[in-house]
């Protein structure tokens, strides 16, 4: 998985089309998510698209993080919030301002509310689970 600041290197590089581009390519390079782990409770609420997140703990505590969703520039914004947090300690990841990593993106402006809606919501999920986790 690429780092965040290659994708916003890149991404900042775009524009429009270029852009939604990335955010689909983005999304096919993410890890394959089993179908087994789309379930109700790694769906994320609150997204206009269906989303699952699926933390699993590797090495070191780290958490590696499978996403998966139904529509491909969704998907996209879901490889971003993933590449901030993706393999660093759960007590990182739980406090970590994800938001602030992805403000250069400037997501709210560059795509319909449809698509950014569930940000935060998928956020608030990897934050409390890292939490959870850390704790």
């Amino acid at each position: 998985m690429r780092t965040l600041d290659d994708i916003r290197e890149e991404y900042l590089f775009l524009d429009g089309d270029e852009r939604y581009r990335l955010l689909i390519e983005l999304g096919r390079e993410l890890d394959e998510m089993p179908a087994a782990l789309k379930t109700d409770a790694t769906l994320v609420r609150g997204c206009s698209a269906s989303v699952w997140v699926y933390p699993t703990q590797i090495e070191g505590g780290a958490l590696h993080f499978l996403a998966d969703s139904n529509a491909a520039i969704t998907k996209g914004i879901v490889s971003l919030v993933i590449a901030a947090v993706q393999d660093r300690p759960a007590a990182e990841v739980a406090t970590t301002d994800i938001a602030a990593l992805l403000a250069p993106f400037d997501l709210k402006n560059q795509l319909s509310s449809n698509r950014t809606q569930g940000v935060p919501n998928m956020i608030a999920l990897i934050r409390e689970t890292a939490a959870r986790l850390a704790g």
